[in-house]
């Protein structure tokens, strides 16, 4: 006589398979609330400081003791902006239009200078072509504090302390930029593309400006962001090569007037709304570049 198998139910039953699917959603749910959770704190201590500062920004120097600090005062914001550039003649103009050209030119011929050898690092073989490039790397792990002293004494040697080139120079020098640069160049630039450009005739040069430069505009993008940021916030760099207050940046000029605050108390409101104004640049930057920005971070962690 022969006998049947019993045909088990538990693996074709969907009764039984379905808790298990759900149980699946429900725990995937529930890390991603726990996930939106936790950056939406982190967000929120993020940018506490920037709604203080906001609020801040729109009382007089009375409002800013006696109310409480997350409160809006009488929307002084206009009457603090006017008296903020016409104190001192007009100071602050000079050091935010100081400022900008410190980080827009700076930037921009830093990034292009990152760009150029992040390049030659990728497209060129040449002798101890990557004991430079860790030349390069170990220069990325100096914190920038610790070489302002030699900096300041060779900028003494030169006879350029206290001038726009004492801290506009090494501004340019940026390791974690070529650092980027190569990425991105390894990245975007196949070697068929140097190889067809150069198969039809086109100089080096040539193919560094019309064929691989387009190709970096992320790259570029993203390292000036970088730069724009480090140079803007570059405040012990301008301690140290600058004395005249004519050519103070931003940073440096509000640290000069908090230093002063104790004796002159009506530049408490200039002081908050001055490092109002000083945010705008930063965020203005980031939020029109921020399309090259995404790209570039994403592109240049794939090749």
């Amino acid at each position: 006589m022969t006998t049947i198998p019993a045909i088990s139910t538990h693996a074709t039953d969907p009764t039984l398979a379905a808790p298990a699917r759900g149980s699946g959603r429900g725990s995937a749910l529930l890390s991603k609330t726990a996930v939106n959770a936790v950056l939406l704190l982190v967000a929120g201590y993020t940018l506490l400081p920037l709604a203080w500062l906001v609020m801040a920004a729109t009382k007089d120097r009375r409002d800013l003791f006696a109310t409480d600090p997350y409160s809006f005062g009488d929307f002084n914001l206009l009457a603090n902006l006017r008296d903020l550039f016409a104190y001192n003649d007009g100071i602050f103009g000079r050091w935010l239009g100081n400022s900008l050209l410190y980080t827009v030119f700076g930037s921009a011929l830093s990034a292009l200078i990152s760009v150029a050898c992040g390049y030659a690092f990728h497209a060129y073989d040449f002798r101890h072509k990557e004991r430079f490039f860790g030349v390069v790397l170990a220069g990325v792990l100096v914190p920038a504090t610790v070489i302002q002293l030699p900096l300041y004494l060779m900028a003494s040697a030169a006879g350029a302390v206290n001038t726009y080139w004492a801290y506009l120079v090494p501004a340019l020098v940026n390791p974690f930029g070529v650092y980027l640069a190569r990425v991105f160049a390894e990245g975007y630039v196949p070697d068929e593309v140097l190889a067809a450009a150069r198969m039809d005739g086109a100089s080096e040069l040539r193919v560094f400006t019309h064929v691989s430069f387009p190709m970096l505009r992320p790259g570029f993008v993203t390292i000036f962001l970088f730069t724009f940021t480090a140079i803007w916030n570059n405040f012990y760099g301008a301690l140290t090569m600058l004395n005249d207050e004519r050519l103070y940046p931003v940073s440096l000029g509000l640290f000069m007037w908090n230093r002063s605050v104790y004796q002159q108390p009506e530049l408490y409101p200039l002081l908050i709304t001055g490092s109002l104004v000083a945010v705008v640049p930063l965020v203005l930057a980031f939020l029109s570049l921020q399309r090259f920005w995404r790209s570039g971070l994403t592109a240049g962690a794939v090749k």
